[in-house]
C-alpha cells in the first residue's frame, strides 16, 4: 500500500513537470512569434518613414523623348532642402552641360519633378550633394558617431530599375558583412588610371553589403534597421562579366560610401 502511494506521487509530480516543460515551451514559441511580429511591424513602420525622404533623380526637358528621364537615387538631409547622391550620377548631365535639366522626383512632387541644384561635390568619394528651392522634404537621420560594424542589420531603399515601377521605391536588407579600405584591383597595369592610383595612395574604408543592389539604386540610404539612422550611401555593385548581366545574373555583392564622408561635405558648406 504504502509503495502504491509512492508510486502515484511519482506520476503525479511526472505529470507536474511535463505541464511545467510544456507550458515554458508554449510561452518561449510565443514569446518568438511575438518578438518577429514586433520586428517585423518595427521594420515596416521605418521603411515607411523612410520613403518619406527618398527621391528619384532625373532630367525633365520637353524637347527630349521621353520627357522624363531617370539617372539614379538620392535622399534628403537637413533641413530638408538638401539631397545626397552619387557624384557619378549627375556626372553625364554635368559634362553634357544639362544640369539646367535636373529634377528631383517623389509621389508628393509634381509630375515633371522640381529643380535641383549642384551644392557641393566629392568626386573622390563618390558624393554629391544637390540643394532644392520649390519645397522641403522629411530630412533621413543621419549617425552622427561610428558605430556601424560588419554584423549589423542594414536596409536601402530606392529604384533599382528606374521608373519601370513608377514611383515606387524598393527596399532590400541584409548586414554590413565587411569594413575595409577601398581598393579597386587592376588585372592589368594598362587599365590602371589616376583616380584607381588615388585610391590606392589615400584608401578609405567602405562597406560590404550582403544585399543586391543594381544600377539604379546608386545614391540609395543605407541605414541601420536598429536606429533607422543612414550608415551609408550605395555606390556601386560588383559585377561578373558585361555590365548588361547585372539584372540577369547579381552576385549579391554591393558596396556603400559611409556616412562620415557625408558629414564631411556637408559641413564644408554650413
Amino acid at each position: 500500500m504504502k509503495l502504491s502511494k509512492q508510486i502515484l506521487a511519482m506520476n503525479i509530480l511526472s505529470l507536474f513537470l511535463l505541464n511545467l516543460l510544456f507550458t515554458r515551451m508554449v510561452s518561449a514559441q510565443t514569446d518568438v512569434q511575438t518578438n518577429f511580429l514586433k520586428e517585423d511591424t518595427e521594420l515596416a513602420s521605418l521603411i515607411q518613414r523612410a520613403k518619406t525622404g527618398i527621391v528619384a533623380i532625373g532630367t525633365f526637358h520637353f524637347n527630349t523623348k521621353p520627357t522624363v528621364q531617370f539617372l539614379g537615387t538620392g535622399f534628403v538631409i537637413g533641413n530638408g532642402d538638401r539631397i545626397v547622391t552619387n557624384h557619378h550620377v549627375i556626372a553625364a548631365i554635368k559634362e553634357k552641360k544639362r544640369l539646367f535639366n535636373l529634377r528631383i522626383f517623389h509621389q508628393n512632387l509634381p509630375g515633371k519633378g522640381i529643380k535641383a541644384t549642384i551644392l557641393a561635390e566629392d568626386e573622390f568619394h563618390d558624393l554629391t550633394i544637390l540643394k532644392i528651392e520649390e519645397k522641403t522634404l522629411p530630412a533621413l537621420p543621419l549617425e552622427k558617431k561610428r558605430r556601424a560594424a560588419e554584423g549589423h542589420k542594414i536596409a536601402f531603399t530606392g529604384y533599382p530599375i528606374g521608373f519601370v515601377l513608377g514611383l515606387n521605391p524598393t527596399t532590400h536588407t541584409g548586414i554590413i558583412s565587411a569594413i575595409a579600405p577601398i581598393i579597386l584591383p587592376s588585372p592589368t597595369a594598362k587599365i590602371i588610371n589616376g583616380k584607381l592610383i588615388k585610391h590606392l595612395k589615400e584608401p578609405f574604408e567602405i562597406f560590404q553589403l550582403d544585399a543586391t543592389a543594381y544600377p539604379g539604386n546608386s545614391g540609395s540610404p543605407v541605414y541601420r534597421i536598429a536606429t533607422g539612422e543612414v550608415v551609408g550611401v550605395i555606390n556601386m555593385v560588383f559585377i561578373k562579366g558585361k555590365k548588361e548581366h547585372v539584372l540577369k545574373e547579381p552576385t549579391g555583392i554591393t558596396y556603400a560610401i559611409p556616412v562620415k564622408f557625408i558629414h564631411e561635405l556637408n559641413k564644408s558648406i554650413q
